[in-house]
């Protein structure tokens, strides 16, 4: 007879990923803690402050820009089809949120029951019970 061992017990090994389905985190290295804290008694001892120049200002203004870079970056991997795709959903959507802002709560009843009235009797409650 052949030795197998049916007992119950441990998780599936799946083939082509992590058995437990973490990650390990990645550790500074010792160079990059002695770079910032460089950087930091750098600052301090040149006297800046928390308070924002116009320097800062317009490095804010520079950031602005940043969401848009991310964004055409990100589409960068996309093809011509998948970003004509996304731009006609994007305009799909613009329009059905114009179109029920048009609308008050009475227009949308008003519409729901002339919809219903048109229904065949097939979709009527059924009676239940006597009476």
């Amino acid at each position: 007879m052949a030795d197998y061992d049916f007992r119950p017990g441990g998780s599936l090994k799946l083939k082509g990923g992590d058995a437990g389905g973490k990650k390990k985190k990645k550790s500074k290295t010792k160079e990059t803690m002695k770079e910032s804290l460089l950087k930091g008694k750098a600052r301090e001892s040149e006297g800046l402050s928390d308070e924002p120049t116009s320097s800062a200002v317009e490095d804010v203004d520079a950031d602005a820009d940043a969401p848009t870079r991310e964004k055409k970056k990100r589409d960068d991997n996309k093809t011509e089809a998948e970003r004509r795709f996304e731009e006609r959903q994007r305009r799909m959507l613009e329009r059905k949120v114009e179109q029920m802002a048009k609308k008050t709560h009475k227009d949308r009843v008003h519409e729901f029951n002339a919809k219903l009235e048109t229904l065949s009797e097939h979709h009527d409650i059924p009676k239940v019970g006597p009476g």
